[in-house]
């Protein structure tokens, strides 16, 4: 596609935590937003987008979010050239991306130095508890939520002292003009837009996370919170012996990962693990729980305490006195080659062949009745996959060591 070549009025504004002096340690991102005027059609501002970013980062690379945008590095830092529609409110966002101005422009009128660094203690607190991070793997909680509470609040401490006395439904609306109820475990409704929820991502465990660990610093403060947790690998021989030592029986569906950005595949691993933990549940099968990795190989992982099942299962009828409906079970398994019909209370019942007796079995057979992923559905579908059972989830071990520790020593 051509560069436009007529001239565009825009303007440079730095975004982000870097502008706001609230970046922590392990931050070297810079978000430099370019501003084109509102009524410029979106395929030029993605092409005058690419052509600064391209020109200003030349060993960059173009990334895809709402619209392209251009990513490198200078001089050690990380860069976001990102390209947005300069506007009066954001209210008239036409992208994602068209608020983040909005935001800066927001905090920077409310943020002290003071307040930037309880932002940025609070931020590293985030991260040492492992809910750090808007990304749909996280599910946590966004620098900015993080920057909006500390504020609301008025400093670390206190941000952890309202926390620690949060009550469902939380509802926190810094400009008291909310006009969207949502039905999220944590409400924050955003000061620059009374319809957005800037907390909607957050997950019910990394609030019900962060809640632990502030009633837990509050009473017993220490410097080792603010670091994340240290799991160390486990082996294929560790893994076996968690295995014999709980007695269940794990299982593992196996397949290359689908080449998409972490933002679409996550939210796919976690519908397919949950589909697959209805689909084991709904034929008998008792899961413990269940957890799913990627790598360059994806994982649903089910751990199940029961994983084999008899040669039939009881299939009650309606009650006797619906006539209509008994009278057709009845004569639905009368002449079949179920156990009965025979009557137990008012009820008729039969004891039918079960059609998947183990939880592998089903794995293997009837993945395809459960809610995926698209992208895992169309790999389920193609059979491209392999499940693993009991001693052989070891293997794993190789990949997902890390994830294996994690799950075998569960931790808040």
């Amino acid at each position: 596609t051509p560069s436009p070549t007529s001239p565009v009025d825009a303007d440079v504004v730095q975004v982000g935590s870097t502008a706001r002096g609230t970046w922590v340690a392990g931050d070297r991102d810079i978000d430099l937003f370019v501003r084109f005027p509102p009524d410029l059609p979106r395929e030029e501002l993605q092409e005058y987008g690419l052509e600064v970013g391209n020109a200003v980062l030349p060993a960059g690379r173009e990334e895809y979010a709402e619209h392209p945008y251009v990513k490198g590095r200078f001089e050690g830092y990380e860069i976001d050239l990102v390209p947005c529609y300069r506007l009066e409110s954001a209210t008239d966002i036409q992208s994602a991306v068209d608020r983040t101005p909005f935001h800066n422009a927001y905090l920077e009128q409310r943020l002290t130095d003071e307040l930037a660094g309880d932002v940025r203690l609070f931020k590293q607190f985030l991260k040492g508890v492992g809910a750090y991070g808007s990304d749909l793997r996280t599910q946590g909680f966004s620098g900015y939520l993080a920057e909006l509470l500390v504020v609301e609040n008025g400093g670390f401490r206190e941000t952890l002292e309202a926390i620690r006395e949060w009550q469902r439904p939380v509802v926190i609306d810094p400009e008291s003009h909310g006009e969207v109820e949502f039905d999220d475990p944590l409400v924050v409704v955003d000061p620059t837009d009374p319809e957005r929820n800037v907390a909607a991502v957050v997950a019910p465990e990394n609030v019900a996370r962060v809640q632990h660990h502030a009633r837990e610093f509050l009473g017993d403060p220490r410097e080792s919170v603010f670091e994340p947790r240290d799991i160390e690998a486990l082996d294929a021989a560790d893994v076996r012996e968690y295995v014999a030592a709980r007695g269940t029986t794990p299982l593992a569906v196996v397949f290359d990962a689908p080449d998409v950005v972490e933002d679409q595949l996550y939210p796919q691993l976690y519908r397919s693990r949950d589909g697959l933990v209805r689909g084991l549940e709904g034929h008998g099968f008792s899961v413990v729980r269940a957890a799913t990795w990627a790598d360059e190989r994806a994982v649903l992982f089910v751990e199940l305490a029961v994983s084999d099942l008899p040669a039939v299962e009881r299939h009650e009828g309606p009650p006797m006195y619906v006539e209509s409906h008994a009278r057709g079970f009845y004569e639905k398994y009368v002449d079949g080659d179920a156990y009965g019909p025979f009557l137990d209370g008012d009820r008729y019942v039969v004891e039918r062949d079960r059609d998947v007796r183990t939880a592998s079995g089903f794995a293997a057979t009837r993945l395809t009745d459960v809610a995926l992923g698209a992208h895992v559905e169309s790999i389920v579908e193609a059979g491209d996959y392999d499940v693993l059972t009991g001693d052989e989830v070891a293997a794993l071990a190789d990949e997902f060591g890390v994830d294996l520790a994690a799950y075998f020593q569960p931790a808040v």
